[in-house]
């Protein structure tokens, strides 16, 4: 089996039918013995086929970094924070003001654990791996976010995909971009947890 077959069945598996059946309801701990034992098969084709490092990249643009994101924080906090007043008043900042230590622990877990590992599984592995497939990166990026939205299926809502579509736009630029999992990861982080913050964190599953 030539390298582009095997790599085109690997994305299918991993970031189509996967994703896809976690929907259907069958034991939890299949579903995260299937994704943990994914995952470290990506890990494995990270460090050993791909020969990755996990190390911050040096002469990273952090001025550039901070001025990007914050604009594009701005305008998130704005819009987010429009829509969980006209639509939910009362979950505006619910659990940072009345929950601050399980806010603050959650926000640890969930940089670590599941901010990062997506950026390693979604950017990093998924472009070093498959962008050589896509002769336009547009559509390159395109797929990546739809990729990323697909993930969030298991929720059930389409509010989610559509943030989550965004989101990965967003983060697939930057990785693009910047080449770093650091960045990115930071970035993944900031608006996670904003929204997290916000209100909105209920339709992510995160705890309120």
């Amino acid at each position: 089996m030539n390298s582009t077959i095997y790599k085109s069945i690997e994305l299918f598996l991993i970031f189509i039918l996967l994703p896809i059946s976690f929907v259907f309801p069958y034991a939890p701990w299949i579903k995260l013995s299937i994704g943990s034992l994914g995952f470290l098969y990506v890990i494995y084709m990270l460090l050993k086929v791909e020969n990755e490092t996990f190390r911050i990249a040096p002469n990273l643009h952090w001025k550039r970094f901070w001025k990007e994101t914050l604009i594009k924080f701005l305008l998130i906090a704005f819009l987010t924070t429009g829509f969980v007043w006209f639509t939910d008043k009362r979950a505006l900042f619910e659990v940072v003001v009345n929950k601050p230590k399980m806010w603050l622990l959650f926000m640890l877990i969930y940089i670590f654990f599941s901010v990062y590992p997506q950026e390693l599984l979604y950017r990093t592995f998924f472009f070093k791996r498959y962008k050589y497939l896509f002769k336009n990166e547009s559509l390159f990026i395109f797929v990546n976010a739809i990729l990323f939205s697909l993930a969030h299926l298991f929720f059930k809502n389409g509010l989610v995909l559509i943030m989550t579509f965004l989101g990965g736009l967003l983060f697939a630029f930057t990785f693009n971009k910047t080449k770093s999992t650091l960045l990115v990861s930071i970035e993944h982080a900031i608006y996670g947890s904003w929204l997290f913050t916000v209100g909105m964190g209920a339709m992510l599953g995160f705890p309120t």
